[in-house]
């Protein structure tokens, strides 16, 4: 149970900052005359992640997982996936949000870990789905959740790239 309760803390404190962060932001974005575009998935990306998180926690609690080898290489991927998702939130700074939220003449961001990937806070998620996966013991809704939420990713990806006028 202490493992249990050591995990939900893991995913749980930063998603708590993380949103606190992301409504001011917004609120100053949109205050600037940022819009958000139509056809984004926030609604349902705003309970899909924290559920895959608890599922994740329960079926490792389900299956008795505790301090296993699978702990290190978890935690290795989900501190590496935290560091480039928070890299991406500093480089962003401000504009950063859980929203898709367009300022006006906004431009697409190549510095930081933008330089490298094109949307590195995505790859941070999907990166911190897997490593709590393995964290968790959570074989099978670790891997439904990365490819549930990785669906959802695709498209809210599809949704900025629009927004911002690229190709996608």
């Amino acid at each position: 149970m202490t493992f249990a309760l050591s995990l939900f803390a893991l995913a749980f404190v930063p998603m708590l900052f993380e949103a606190r962060r992301s409504a001011a932001n917004a609120r100053a974005l949109r205050l600037a005359g940022a819009v958000e575009p139509a056809g984004d998935v926030y609604a349902t990306m705003q309970i899909a992640y924290p559920v895959c998180f608890a599922a994740m926690i329960f079926e490792g609690w389900l299956r008795n997982h505790g301090f296993t080898t699978a702990v290190f290489p978890g935690a290795l991927v989900f501190t590496a996936a935290k560091a480039l998702k928070y890299w991406a939130i500093l480089t962003l700074g401000p504009r950063w949000t859980f929203r898709v939220l367009v300022p006006p003449h906004s431009i697409r961001t190549v510095r930081g870990p933008y330089r490298f990937l094109r949307h590195p806070n995505y790859a941070g998620v999907a990166g911190e789905l897997a490593g709590f996966a393995l964290l968790a013991g959570a074989l099978y809704t670790g891997a439904i959740s990365l490819v549930a939420f990785g669906a959802l990713l695709l498209k809210r990806i599809r949704v900025e790239e629009r927004a911002l006028g690229l190709r996608v």
